[in-house]
């Protein structure tokens, strides 16, 4: 029930809204597209593109390049509003499919702002997909080619360059996203942004047993054995630096607490899924590997 409530509500806010819309639409025809991204990798598309200039805001995952952090912001990609989104009056939204939530989506749409939600699944497909929604919404497609082209390039020679390494051991990585001081942290099985990660720089999660993240505990943690731990930059520093960290339960009693094999990477540049992909997978698995040596 409360569900088709909801539903009716959004209905009732697009008729509403409609008595409003041409006059977004008289602007969109005269200002060109008005784009919001709801993702730190759509976000840093728009750059690659050279469509900043149509970007009227993005989510608070939108940190980088630098000219993104000035970008007005419309919360956290997971609990968005419409009042928020429809007051920058939006000709486009482009989000991947696990930002919400779908209720305000619905809303959008029945106000006549396209919604273009992209399927996250951790592949470098994910990557040229959101390459070609902002293409398509910013009508810059000869900037894709060329963008699609270099990051072909760049992907195929990251390949090649991790393979080349495929004949040595593999390390045992943990990855462990370390919230602010005090916090649980929580440790990634498959079907993650990281477990995919590792898996592309040339290493292997240490944790196969579960999807998503879990509660990290320190008898799995020591069970697990990993040669490495990976954890996002911003994590080790919101929980209170390296020192802090080595101190949770369990991983001074792993292979890598011993050697304080830690490797941490900017959290966007790490798990987004966006341009700087291969960069990033190169960057890890020449760190992982560095670590585990």
């Amino acid at each position: 029930m409360s569900r088709t409530l909801s539903r009716r509500s959004a209905l009732r806010l697009g008729g509403a809204a409609a008595l409003v819309l041409p006059a977004w639409a008289r602007a969109a025809k005269a200002e060109g597209p008005r784009l919001v991204t709801v993702s730190g990798a759509i976000t840093e598309m728009v750059f690659a593109l050279g469509a900043e200039s149509m970007l009227v805001g993005s989510d608070t995952t939108s940190v980088w390049p630098e000219a993104a952090l000035k970008t007005p912001k419309v919360g956290y990609m997971r609990q968005l509003s419409s009042e928020g989104l429809l007051s920058l009056r939006p000709s486009t939204v482009i989000a991947t499919h696990e930002a919400g939530p779908p209720l305000v989506f619905d809303q959008l749409r029945a106000v006549g702002v396209r919604v273009d939600l992209v399927q996250a699944d951790h592949s470098f497909d994910e990557v040229l997909r959101k390459l070609r929604a902002v293409a398509d919404a910013t009508g810059r497609h000869e900037a894709r080619g060329r963008v699609e082209a270099r990051l072909l390039a760049e992907w195929q020679a990251t390949q090649q360059r991790v393979a080349a390494a495929a004949a040595q051991k593999k390390p045992r990585v943990l990855f462990v996203l370390a919230p602010s001081a005090g916090g649980t942290a929580s440790v990634s099985g498959l079907n993650t942004a990281a477990n995919a990660m590792v898996g592309f720089a040339g290493a292997t999660n240490c944790l196969t047993s579960f999807d998503g993240y879990r509660p990290m505990t320190a008898e799995a943690v020591i069970a697990a054995a990993p040669d490495v731990v990976v954890a996002t930059r911003q994590g080790i520093d919101g929980g209170g630096g390296e020192a802090r960290f080595w101190e949770r339960p369990g991983l001074l009693l792993t292979p890598a607490g011993k050697k304080r094999a830690l490797v941490t990477l900017e959290t966007l540049y790490l798990l987004g899924f966006g341009p700087r992909l291969p960069q990033a997978v190169l960057e890890l698995h020449e760190r992982v590997a560095a670590a585990a040596a």
